[in-house]
């Protein structure tokens, strides 16, 4: 009779819920189709929005990134970046990691994943790479979409700075990746919030909607100045850091100290998820 060793001698854990597996099913979902063409469809609305309204002009003779939108594509793409860094792009990252693992546990899918048998620790490995691989597909997304459409309406040219000044379109390029890079990277504080809630819930909607709320708390505990210095230990005190990239000088302080802090906060929940799931009865 076959022992247990023969049975399973071909089995690797480390070729179980390989991760393109892992991504075709959540491309294919509704709710990553769905996030997608919102994020699309942003730079259009705003296009239309300066159409409707007229170009932007400085108010009382200060001149902001945004009355400089419709000076060429990088600055179309720069206000898109601006205007969705604080709470829309929130929202992909935290759907898209705080649905991952709850979701399954909703369907009750979760333990026959187990018993395939998928280690625990991969598991948790395989969504969350995918989870925060889609989550930075839908921050490039963005800008993308908008530097096509804005250089369609406005033409290419070098983004204008509100100091004065302009960076060339190469560079302008390059600084526009940067904050994109520091956004996503900022993010991870939601995505490690969303990914840890979704180990100890079975309702997706608590993860994300949980991830979310902790989020706005943050950006309301930012606001407040009574706190003082203690903001700096707040993600979302450096949010828009990356604004400093694109600036003729870029000043790279703010985005290493927000690094550091959204990194440090995103490896302590994802050691939390990880720990919590490796101990959890999962019974559906």
């Amino acid at each position: 009779m076959s022992t247990l060793t023969e049975v399973a001698s071909g089995y690797r854990a480390g070729h179980t819920l390989p991760l393109r597996v892992e991504l075709a099913r959540q491309l294919k979902r509704r709710r990553t189709l769905v996030m997608g063409a919102i994020l699309a469809l942003l730079p259009f609305v705003l296009l239309i929005a300066f159409a409707v309204g007229g170009d932007p002009g400085g108010r009382n003779d200060r001149i902001t990134l945004m009355d400089t939108a419709t000076a060429s594509g990088a600055n179309f793409a720069a206000v898109n970046l601006f205007v969705s860094a604080g709470f829309l792009l929130v929202i992909p990252v935290a759907l898209f990691c705080g649905d991952t693992v709850a979701s399954e546990a909703g369907w009750s899918s979760l333990r026959y994943l187990l018993a395939a048998p998928v280690p625990r620790a991969r598991l948790l490995w395989s969504k969350l790479v995918v989870a925060l691989g889609t989550s930075l597909a839908a921050m490039v997304l963005l800008p993308l979409v908008a530097l096509a459409v804005g250089t369609a309406a406005y033409g290419w040219g070098p983004l204008e700075i509100p100091t004065g000044g302009a960076l060339d379109t190469g560079t302008a390029a390059e600084r526009l990746l940067v904050a994109v890079a520091y956004i996503f990277v900022s993010q991870l504080v939601t995505a490690g919030l969303a990914f840890w809630l979704s180990t100890r819930t079975d309702a997706p909607l608590g993860a994300v909607g949980g991830a979310v709320g902790l989020t706005i708390v943050g950006n309301v505990l930012d606001a407040v100045t009574a706190l003082g210095h203690w903001r700096d230990f707040l993600p979302a005190h450096w949010q828009f850091a990356w604004a400093d990239a694109v600036q003729p000088r870029p000043e790279w302080s703010g985005m290493i100290q927000g690094t550091a802090i959204s990194v440090t906060y995103a490896l302590v929940l994802f050691a939390l998820a990880f720990r919590g799931f490796a101990r959890k009865d999962v019974v559906s």
